[in-house]
């Protein structure tokens, strides 16, 4: 990353919630920095962040781009905790590893680490992941700071580097048996889980579960 780049990475909130359409944080300051992305494509950094990025670059300050969402105030995840089925796919889709619990457990949001980034919310196949505003009243960098940024960047570089990790010979080449195993266990964690939710939906709504 060059001196320009990481200097309008270091402007940007660090939520790494995409909505930029690059991958992260990172990618979207690069992408900046190069001439291949606007300054405006960062709705958690609100019209702030793109008055920041207009002072770094020389470029004129521009609204936000709507295709890219609208400012608002940050908001938590939160879990039902009555409706979790402990399939693990909010934990790999977190990127500060801000959910935590166990295959098949009960799982929750620690709120110091929620950037409110949102990539948890498709995930879920029980849609027992809402949306809270955290921040009331307050928008873009108001309801952020510095220091939650550097906070979420350094969990995000841990989240990371933790994906990264090198894997033993025996994990990086399995057999096809063993590759499909973890998938084939999974959808069935996932399956069973659901059939259990909706059996306990019709029984509270006194119904027959299909």
């Amino acid at each position: 990353m060059n001196g320009l780049a990481a200097r309008i990475h270091d402007a940007l909130p660090q939520t790494q919630c995409t909505r930029c359409g690059y991958p992260d944080c990172a990618g979207y300051a690069q992408a900046v920095a190069e001439g291949a992305a606007a300054i405006n494509q960062c709705p958690p950094g609100g019209a702030e962040g793109v008055a920041r990025l207009a002072q770094l670059t020389g470029r004129p300050p521009l609204p936000l781009d709507a295709q890219f969402g609208t400012e608002g105030p940050r908001v938590m995840a939160i879990i039902d905790e009555a409706w979790c089925i402990g399939c693990t796919l909010c934990l790999d889709a977190c990127p500060t590893d801000a959910i935590v619990g166990m295959n098949k457990r009960m799982h929750t949001v620690i709120e110091a680490h929620c950037t409110g980034c949102e990539l948890c919310i498709p995930v879920c196949p029980v849609d027992c992941i809402a949306l809270e505003d955290a921040t009331p009243g307050h928008t873009g960098w108001a309801a952020w700071s510095k220091t939650q940024a550097d906070a979420a960047l350094g969990r995000y570089t841990l989240h990371q580097a933790r994906l990264q990790k090198p894997k033993t010979e025996a994990e990086a080449e399995p057999t096809p048996d063993a590759a499909a195993a973890p998938v084939d266990r999974k959808r069935a964690i996932v399956e069973a889980a659901l059939a259990r939710a909706r059996e306990a939906k019709a029984a509270r709504a006194g119904g027959t579960p299909r």
